[in-house]
C-alpha cells in the first residue's frame, strides 16, 4: 500500500514548498487536478457531491499540470506526480504525449497520468472539441499515447484520429501509467480494458470502494487481465485514521 498527497487547489506560493516537505516525510506521490476554466453561466452539476453545486471551485487557482508538476519534480528527488485526473478529450493527443514524454525525461520518469472524460460541456465547447463521442475518442487517444512512447515511428487511423508516422523524442524510458478516473460503469469497464489502473473519485466515506474495485475485478476477468499489473488510487474520508487505512488496504 501507498500513500499519496492530494492538495486541495492551494496558494500557487505553497506548491513547491509541499512537494518538497512531501518528498522529505517520505510521501510516495502527490496527485495534482486539472481545470481549464470556469464558466459564468452553466447549468451543468458537479456529479461529486449531493447537490450538484460546484460554486466552490470557482475562483480557484487551478495551475495547468503540464507547467505544475515538472516545477515540483525540479525541487524533489524521489516524489512521484499524478495528474488525478486530466481532462484527456479536451486536448489534442500528440500534444499530450511530447507533454508527458517530456516530464518523464525531465523528472526521471515519475509521472503518472490519471485520465477522465470531464463532465462538463462547457469544456469541451471552449476548447472546439466535440463532446458527442468522447468516449470512443479517448480510447482512441490512449492508443496513440502509447504509440508515440514508444519512441518509434508511429501511425494511426481511426475514427477521430488520423495520424501520419511521426515520432516524438525523447520517449519515455519507461511506460507511463495511464489510470483511468471515474466511477460510472463505462468508466469502470475503460479502467479494467485498457488501463493501468482506475482512480476512485473519494466520495462519502469510502463505503462504494468495494464494490466498484470487486466490478473491476469482474471486468478484469472479462478482458483477460486479471493477472496484468493493475493500481487502484482511492481518496476516502474513511481513511484518515489507522482504522480507516486498513479497512482500505482490506479492500485491495
Amino acid at each position: 500500500m501507498r500513500f499519496s498527497y492530494a492538495e486541495s487547489i492551494c496558494d500557487v506560493s505553497h506548491y513547491l514548498p509541499l512537494a518538497r516537505a512531501a518528498d522529505d516525510a517520505g510521501w510516495d506521490a502527490m496527485v495534482v487536478p486539472d481545470s481549464v476554466a470556469y464558466p459564468r453561466d452553466s447549468d451543468s452539476k458537479y456529479p461529486y457531491n449531493d447537490d450538484g453545486n460546484r460554486e466552490f471551485l470557482r475562483d480557484k487557482p487551478f495551475i495547468e499540470p503540464f507547467v505544475l508538476i515538472p516545477a515540483m519534480a525540479a525541487v524533489t528527488t524521489r516524489l512521484r506526480f499524478n495528474t488525478f485526473v486530466l481532462k484527456l478529450p479536451i486536448r489534442h493527443p500528440v500534444l499530450v504525449a511530447k507533454q508527458a514524454a517530456s516530464i518523464a525525461a525531465l523528472s526521471g520518469n515519475r509521472l503518472g497520468l490519471g485520465v477522465g472524460l470531464s463532465p462538463w460541456p462547457e469544456d469541451f465547447a471552449i476548447t472546439g472539441t466535440e463532446w458527442r463521442g468522447r468516449g470512443a475518442r479517448m480510447d482512441e487517444m490512449i492508443d496513440i499515447l502509447r504509440g508515440l512512447w514508444t519512441g518509434e515511428f508511429f501511425e494511426y487511423h481511426g475514427k477521430y484520429y488520423d495520424l501520419d508516422a511521426v515520432q516524438i523524442c525523447p520517449s519515455p524510458s519507461t511506460s507511463i501509467p495511464l489510470l483511468i478516473g471515474g466511477q460510472t460503469d463505462a468508466a469502470l469497464r475503460r479502467a479494467a480494458r485498457i488501463g493501468d489502473g482506475w482512480m476512485h473519485a473519494g466520495l462519502g466515506d469510502g463505503s462504494d470502494l468495494g464494490a466498484h474495485i470487486a466490478r473491476l475485478n469482474e471486468l478484469r476477468s472479462e478482458y483477460s487481465r486479471a493477472s496484468d499489473p493493475f493500481q487502484i488510487h482511492a481518496i476516502s474520508l474513511d481513511g484518515y485514521s489507522v482504522d480507516g487505512v486498513k479497512r482500505l488496504e482490506e479492500q485491495g
